[in-house]
């Protein structure tokens, strides 16, 4: 069902950055963050919290309130 959304952007990460070692399994949306040069990850995960001690790429997480916040600022 999502991707039949018009706003789903499809994208192939070419390489693979290992980032999180706690749950390997969270590395692909990671990975992919990069890839489609996202501005930020949004999770509650705590796995990714991790991302904040890398210099290297810089992956800004958010959380879901925060996202909220910033969707209706731009209303």
């Amino acid at each position: 069902m999502l991707a039949e959304l018009p706003n789903i952007k499809f994208i192939t990460p070419y390489y693979n950055w290992n980032l999180i070692e706690t749950d390997p399994d969270d590395d692909k949306y990671v990975d992919c963050a990069i890839a489609g040069l996202a501005d930020y990850i949004v999770s509650e995960d705590n796995h990714f919290s991790s991302l904040k001690d890398i210099s290297f790429p810089i992956i800004k997480v958010i959380s879901i309130e925060k996202f909220m916040e910033l969707i209706l600022q731009n209303k």
